[in-house]
């Protein structure tokens, strides 16, 4: 069999077997080429919300193809671009008043981050710290690399990457080393803006915390002028239970990022919100405080199409409800593993389940994870283990029974792969 030229994303092309073409999708399945269909347990990394190939967003991608290709987006403007940032700014925390375009959450928060920075050169105030959390992920990009926590991820691009000061994770009962932590970065005086994954930190294993500690943060960073940047990328559009996480806090942060489910997963798009006081502060006679970034293909026409449709999908079908009964059927399923002795760190965010598998060796590149994720396979599902870390998070459309057959699996596979410890 002639070896694929394709370079896959997070593969080891040494260790994997050849790799499955899916043909086509429906509602919470891909089927591959042999005709196998694999219920999509996580989304597609993260960005498949209501099902696959939805009608209402297949239809809008469709008309807007009729009329649309690409528009170069710094000359001009264009109907789903307008239409969208209306929308975005009526359902998103109050007074996010600015919607800035690109291509993807990486690239939302390197947006975010200019913007920050940016914000406090126009005014003249010298802000040049970026704050962050232990075991955050923000992307690729250099600026999200530099974000991130550092390891396996990043370490071979450490030359390229600038320094952050780091809050330590607020573990239970010690969230307050966090805020301490935070008001002391801040007390300098240089901190130009936190970043963080509200209430989820999703690549770094599914980490969780309470709405509090995030009001928490936020009320610090106002207190010492710092700007708050959300990283709704993932958390975003439903995933923890409200349609953006932060609403569960009760803040609004000053900059919001948001990607993935912002076309409910069908085509790749980006935004960053902001409040009115960071465009004014980038809005002037002098040309040298213009923002300066762009990407080719910040605001395709038919990328907005197909998030106009996605906001249309939230307005008028029970979305609100999927999202509860999917958060139910999963907090009536983790029990089963609570006195379970295979498994610690039982844990639910809304539509987001976790679970650790107890191994002698953790960590993203525990050996279980391959093993996991193949075996999962084998039973129908697409479940990608974060290490030893397991997690659910399907889309909306995923029924009872179908969420059961991926319990089932998970209490299957972990007495395979621990009986070969």
């Amino acid at each position: 069999m002639t070896r694929s030229p394709v370079w896959h994303p997070f593969t080891q092309h040494a260790l994997e077997p050849p790799i499955k073409r899916v043909v086509s999708t429906e509602g919470a399945y891909l089927i591959d080429e042999d005709g196998n269909r694999i219920l999509d347990a996580t989304s597609s990394w993260w960005v498949i919300t209501h099902g696959h190939r939805h009608p209402a967003i297949v239809n809008a991608i469709r008309e807007a193809n009729e009329a649309y290709d690409q528009i170069i987006f710094a000359e001009f403007s264009h109907a789903p671009a307008e239409e969208l940032a209306e929308g975005l700014t009526a359902v998103a925390p109050p007074g996010l008043k600015h919607v800035f375009y690109s291509d993807s959450g990486s690239t939302s928060v390197e947006v975010a981050l200019k913007m920050a920075l940016g914000y406090f050169h126009n005014i003249g105030e010298r802000r040049d710290r970026i704050v962050v959390m232990e075991h955050g992920y923000h992307g690729d990009t250099i600026g999200a690399m530099s974000t991130g926590d550092r390891g396996v991820f990043n370490a071979a691009y450490e030359p390229l990457l600038f320094g952050v000061d780091r809050l330590p994770f607020p573990e239970t009962d010690r969230e307050q080393e966090t805020l301490d932590m935070f008001e002391l970065f801040c007390l300098s005086g240089r901190v130009a803006a936190l970043v963080i994954e509200p209430l989820v930190l999703g690549a770094g294993g599914m980490k969780m915390y309470g709405a509090g500690l995030l009001a928490g943060l936020k009320e610090i960073a106002e207190r010492y002028d710092c700007l708050f940047i959300a990283d709704e990328v993932m958390t975003g559009w439903g995933r923890t239970g409200t349609l953006f996480a932060c609403e569960q806090a009760g803040i609004t942060p000053d900059i919001l990022c948001t990607s993935k489910g912002l076309t409910g997963g069908a085509l790749p798009l980006a935004a960053t919100l902001c409040t009115g006081e960071i465009f004014d502060a980038h809005l002037s006679t002098d040309r040298r405080k213009t923002f300066f970034h762009s990407s080719s293909y910040a605001a395709n026409p038919i990328a907005c199409a197909a998030a106009v449709a996605n906001l249309e999908v939230w307005r008028g079908e029970p979305v609100a409800e999927r999202v509860h009964s999917l958060e139910t059927l999963h907090w009536q399923s983790l029990p089963r593993f609570e006195a379970d002795a295979r498994f610690t760190n039982i844990r639910q965010a809304g539509t987001i389940a976790a679970l650790d598998l107890v191994v002698p060796a953790g960590g993203y590149l525990a050996d279980v994870g391959p093993r996991m994720r193949k075996l999962f396979r084998e039973r129908g599902l697409l479940i990608r283990p974060l290490g030893n870390v397991i997690y659910l998070m399907p889309p909306y459309c995923v029924t009872a029974d179908e969420l059961c057959h991926a319990y089932d699996a998970i209490d299957e596979v972990a007495s395979i792969v621990l009986e070969r410890e």
